[in-house]
């Protein structure tokens, strides 16, 4: 068994998972657009129907804070989040990332800083998303986004940030 489980391990470590830079630039465009959905000036309504249009069906957005993960589907996180977006202003900005592609799988690593107001506000929050997507019918779909704000204790990896931010 324990064999079984060395092998496994190597195999999940190995560099070389299949990587298709045609498959990587589909999935930084999805990772950008979602991005650009989310961000906006103030009083700028966001549209919500592309980003329905890139997720799947049952996808689900969770931030993971002090309580624990908060799970919620593409309208839920529309109805906590619309309001406090359109009313600030808010811009979110990948800072760096790591793609992994495995068959129709996806998984991004994805940096970022939280802007106030315009992609040059103040810096309100950094931290990491972790984006999950599937290849349904030759298209990547978003299927999970975890994300984790950074802090003093957990800063942002080095490669990862944006420089001279934690």
């Amino acid at each position: 068994m324990n064999k079984l489980i060395g092998i496994a391990a190597l195999a999940a470590t190995a560099p070389g998972l299949a990587q298709d830079s045609g498959d990587e630039a589909a999935i930084q465009a999805r990772i950008d657009a979602i991005y650009a959905v989310i961000s906006g000036p103030v009083g700028e309504q966001r549209d919500w129907d592309a980003m329905r249009s890139m997720m799947t069906e049952n996808a689900t957005l969770t931030p993971i804070g002090p309580d624990g993960p908060l799970p919620m589907n593409v309208d839920g996180y529309i109805e906590r989040s619309e309001k406090l977006l359109m009313d600030s202003g808010f811009h979110e900005l990948e800072t760096g990332n790591r793609i992994e592609i495995f068959g129709n799988l996806a998984h991004v690593w994805s940096a970022y800083e939280g802007r106030a107001a315009s992609h040059d506000g103040d810096i309100l929050v950094t931290g990491i998303n972790s984006f999950q997507l599937i290849k349904m019918d030759g298209e990547w779909k978003v299927n999970t986004i975890l994300w984790q704000p950074a802090g003093p204790d957990l800063p942002v990896p080095a490669d990862l940030a944006a420089e001279g931010v934690e």
